[in-house]
């Protein structure tokens, strides 16, 4: 009896705590993602090499942000049964959307500290660190504009 709650019931009871611990946070990130957004939505942002029309470049300097984010045991269990038998796996989709939203926002707050109206030439950069976690690198030129 010992060796059934020892080998099954707690591997069972800490993959639901994790998947239920892990869907708090994400839930939680996704908050606080919604909620600092609006603060540089007015910063222009484009993959373009160049400044939009209609905008003269006064300086420009480059900005980044870094993210790594690290996946729950419930998503890690879902994913290798997924990979067992093909397809999409939607469990990390989360994982990477988060990434690159949080990256993204970190270089637009980097760029609103040094007083950039855009950024431009926009790029995305992302690795796996181990199979447990993906980094997101977000980067552009932001750019001071003559008003």
């Amino acid at each position: 009896m010992f060796e059934l709650i020892f080998y099954v019931v707690v591997p069972l009871l800490v993959l639901i705590v994790g998947a239920i611990t892990g869907t708090i946070q994400e839930r939680r990130h996704l908050a606080s993602l919604d909620e600092r957004e609006p603060a540089v939505a007015d910063i222009a942002v484009t993959d373009l090499r160049g400044t939009p029309p209609g905008m003269i470049a006064v300086s420009g300097e480059l900005v980044m942000g870094q993210v790594v984010l690290g996946s729950d045991r419930g998503k890690q269990v879902v994913a290798q049964l997924r990979s067992l038998i093909g397809g999409e796996v939607r469990s990390f989709q989360t994982i990477l959307v988060r990434a690159r939203r949080e990256a993204r926002l970190r270089m637009l707050e980097e760029a609103r500290r040094i007083g950039a109206d855009c950024v431009v030439n926009v790029r995305f950069e992302t690795s796996e660190i181990t199979n447990l976690a993906a980094e997101v690198l977000c980067y552009g030129t932001a750019i001071r504009t003559a008003r």
